[in-house]
């Protein structure tokens, strides 16, 4: 960003800080809403854990159903991106005997750091943070629980993924079906890419008889995160820790972060925390992976196994691709652009990534998945078209 778009992001910043302050305040004194922390999935080390969430009030966002209708769908999103934050609360944290205070940023968003004085025990994937908003310890949900996933030493590699049109249908290169995909549908009727979830768990299982820990850097805001996370649930595909975008104004930008920047600064911060862990990166060609991918291993060698790029361009797009591949294939790594899962997974047999006993289930699934669709449009035109009663 120029310095002087910049200044014009501080000054901006500023005045909505101070209007959310007034409206926090004129909210107190009206009475705020019953507050609550939504959690998100954290990570760390034998000897770190960094617990994530947000602070937030009035969050009513209603669980996900096979038959909602449009209407109570668009509802749900208004909510998800209607947020009352609660601006700079506090936050105490404990895991075990440790104990901290945080303060969330304009935005609510907080991050805890516990730096522990004895290594974990290797081999617990998940440990809890319990967390309590201070000044509103007396309401029900001022409490939560945050999971930190902790990959064991032996883990084989780790797999970095993009989401948007890499694990579920998004299609970002037309803004029509992108709008219907993110607004008119949910958790339960949004579409994965064939043989996703039967290619993911194939590598969390890996090869060597351990957990290979997943994680997932994408351009969705996180007003989107409890929808991805019934997203996986519902489809069954491994789950684990998101970084995600803010939406908002800050001192560094007007309504989001640069995309490239974004990416490159969280695979920065895995290859950091884990350096002795090799890497998978799965992403597509629709936007910048490929240069992204291209760039984290010109810049860490030796950490990148291999790159799997769904194509889903035009032939346009070919030769910018194939001088990237040959641009990480000097630099001692690979880039598959893959039509399909199948495709990914053949590969990673061949590599040792996944065992060749799960073809089959993959293949199977991509078939499945390929089929679904067409059902899936059918049921989406029948949602009933009436706007929603006073009861949603």
């Amino acid at each position: 960003m120029s310095e002087w778009k910049k200044a014009v992001a501080q000054v901006a910043s500023s005045v909505e800080d101070h209007y959310d302050q007034l409206k926090l305040r004129l909210r107190q004194k009206l009475g705020i809403g019953p507050v609550h922390i939504l959690t998100y999935l954290g990570y760390g080390t034998q000897s770190t854990l960094i617990a994530r969430g947000r602070a937030v009030a009035d969050h009513d966002v209603t669980p996900a159903a096979d038959n909602d209708t449009v209407w109570r769908n668009l509802l749900n999103m208004y909510r998800r991106f209607h947020t009352h934050e609660i601006p700079f609360a506090q936050v105490r944290a404990r895991f075990g005997a440790l104990e901290q205070t945080v303060q969330a940023n304009e935005e609510g968003f907080f991050e805890v750091r516990f730096e522990l004085d004895e290594p974990l025990p290797d081999g617990t994937l998940w440990h809890e943070v319990a967390l309590e908003l201070v000044d509103y310890a007396d309401q029900a949900g001022a409490q939560a629980s945050a999971s930190v996933l902790v990959p064991p030493t032996r883990a084989q590699f780790g797999v970095i993924s993009d989401l948007d049109d890499t694990v579920l249908r998004t299609d970002v290169l037309n803004l029509v079906k992108m709008a219907r995909n993110t607004f008119l549908r949910n958790a339960r009727t949004r579409l994965p890419f064939a043989g996703v979830a039967e290619f993911y768990r194939a590598l969390q299982r890996g090869t060597q008889g351990t957990f290979n820990p997943i994680f997932y850097i994408s351009n969705s805001p996180w007003n989107l995160y409890d929808l991805l996370v019934d997203f996986f649930e519902v489809r069954h595909i491994p789950l684990g820790p998101m970084f995600l975008t803010d939406l908002g104004l800050t001192d560094e930008y007007f309504f989001r972060r640069e995309p490239v920047e974004h990416k490159v600064e969280h695979i920065e911060t895995l290859l950091v925390t884990y350096p002795s862990l090799p890497f998978i990166l799965i992403g597509d060609s629709g936007e910048a992976d490929p240069e992204i991918y291209h760039r984290t291993v010109l810049e860490h060698p030796g950490r990148i196994l291999t790159i799997y790029i769904r194509d889903v361009t035009p032939d346009a797009r070919d030769a910018e691709l194939a001088a990237l591949r040959r641009e990480v294939e000097r630099a001692g790594s690979e880039m598959h652009l893959i039509a399909d899962t199948t495709a990914a997974a053949l590969n990673a047999v061949e590599r040792g990534f996944i065992l060749p006993s799960t073809l089959s289930a993959i293949a199977e699934e991509t078939d499945e998945d390929k089929r679904a669709p067409d059902g899936l449009e059918a049921v989406l035109d029948t949602l009933s078209p009436d706007p929603p009663d006073s009861s949603s």
